[in-house]
């Protein structure tokens, strides 16, 4: 008797959650207003033009509020269209945002006291292919909010105007958000902005940067993402980065404030681009781990990996000193500049790094010498590294994992 009970109490559980067929924006603000856990809205295939679709929904881990794409590729959004989500447990599955035009394309808030937590962005594809308007604008392709949202398997590229290509934002009043997950996704190209403003992805900013995020992103393509001089800007405390491709970047992955990251397993291939760089340290308890750097084009502090000074009491949007790195077991082959100790970002910087260690690392010297030490270093330890001309040990590239969304190969 109890079995047939709990039998029908999970038929009737799974006949609840519903399959809607979504037209246009207007059935989609309606269908928005009842949504409940276990459903899905299918968005119909073609063009959706200055979309402005809102969706505040509470789903479960188990039974998550899908929206996603009847033919994944084939719902394309564009001009001013936005997605903003808010709630927990959302699914965004498929969707293309074409050119976008408004100051996001994806918002993971609907305002400030509606965030979007443990929500997924995946298989989908933001991406622009004209030329940087004349007027100057200032926008973002991919804001995320709120706590443990992940993005992967998306493709991100072209990107033109001032402004971030994807930021994570931290709250200055709540503290405790973060923790989300970027994974598996392709970074393409984005065109040189000549000025600040340009990075691919940012972690908090200068006012929330001693705030610990605990981001981790992992397993992601960036491919010529020449923005400006930081392909990423961390600027919070705790996160991970490991396992990522850098392919002709003529940027670096700069630690630029926040304290306690983790940069691990990356792999930076230069492949003859200009100004292509590696990693770039100021603050505090960062660990640079097992990291490979070939061929390497970049100077000063777009070095292969770099080391600034710091400025005594420094301004949040300063440079803070470099305490206790620990930079080991990394490969760096034929780049042309590979380890600068001391390089100043600003008039006022003068602290070398301290209680910092530089050990097990092997670096070719087949171009540039070993370490270019512009600083004193009473305050690093320096053992165990293998310089020369050529490596005794050879290393093996990791096979690549795919990246980006499974239509758009």
């Amino acid at each position: 008797m109890c079995r047939h009970i709990l039998l029908a109490f999970a038929f009737a559980v799974s006949v609840s959650a519903k399959d809607i067929l979504v037209a246009d924006t207007t059935a989609f603000a309606d269908v928005a207003k009842a949504v409940a856990a276990g459903d899905t809205l299918i968005l119909q295939d073609g063009t959706w033009a200055d979309a402005m679709l809102k969706i505040h929904a509470e789903g479960t881990a188990e039974k998550p509020v899908t929206i996603k794409a009847q033919t994944p590729g084939k719902v394309v959004f564009t001009g001013g269209s936005r997605l903003s989500l808010a709630g927990a447990h959302i699914v965004v599955d498929g969707l293309w945002f074409q050119n976008p035009t408004g100051e996001e394309a994806i918002e993971l808030r609907i305002d400030s006291d509606e965030l979007a937590n443990d929500c997924r962005i995946t298989n989908c594809a933001v991406t622009n292919d004209l030329p940087a308007p004349k007027a100057k604008t200032s926008a973002r392709f991919v804001s995320i909010y709120g706590s443990r949202n992940r993005i992967d398997h998306c493709y991100i590229a072209g990107k033109t105007t001032e402004g971030t290509t994807l930021v994570v934002w931290l709250s200055e009043e709540v503290q405790g958000h973060g923790k989300h997950q970027m994974d598996h996704n392709h970074f393409g190209p984005r065109e040189r902005l000549g000025k600040n403003g340009g990075e691919t992805i940012r972690l908090g900013d200068s006012k929330t940067s001693m705030q610990t995020a605990a981001c981790l992103v992992e397993h992601n393509l960036f491919e010529k993402c020449d923005g400006e001089g930081e392909c990423i800007s961390n600027k919070s405390c705790g996160n991970i980065y490991r396992n990522n491709v850098f392919k002709a970047v003529s940027g670096t992955l700069t630690l630029r404030h926040g304290n306690a990251c983790r940069i691990e397993n990356n792999v930076f291939l230069g492949e003859g681009a200009n100004g292509t760089g590696g990693i770039r340290l100021i603050g505090e308890d960062h660990i640079v781990t097992g990291n490979y750097l070939e061929n390497l084009t970049g100077d000063g502090y777009r070095t292969a990996i770099c080391f600034m000074l710091g400025i005594p009491n420094s301004k949040p949007n300063g440079y803070f000193q470099v305490k206790r790195a620990k930079v080991t077991n990394n490969t760096l082959v034929n780049c042309e500049h590979n380890i600068h100790i001391g390089m100043s970002g600003d008039k006022k910087a003068t602290l070398p790094p301290v209680e910092t260690e530089i050990s097990g690392n092997a670096i070719q010297t087949s171009k540039g010498e070993a370490f270019e030490i512009k600083c004193a270093v009473d305050g690093v330890t320096m053992k165990d590294n293998k310089t020369g001309k050529e490596l005794s040990e050879a290393y093996k590239l990791p096979a690549p994992e795919p990246v980006g969304p499974a239509w758009k190969k």
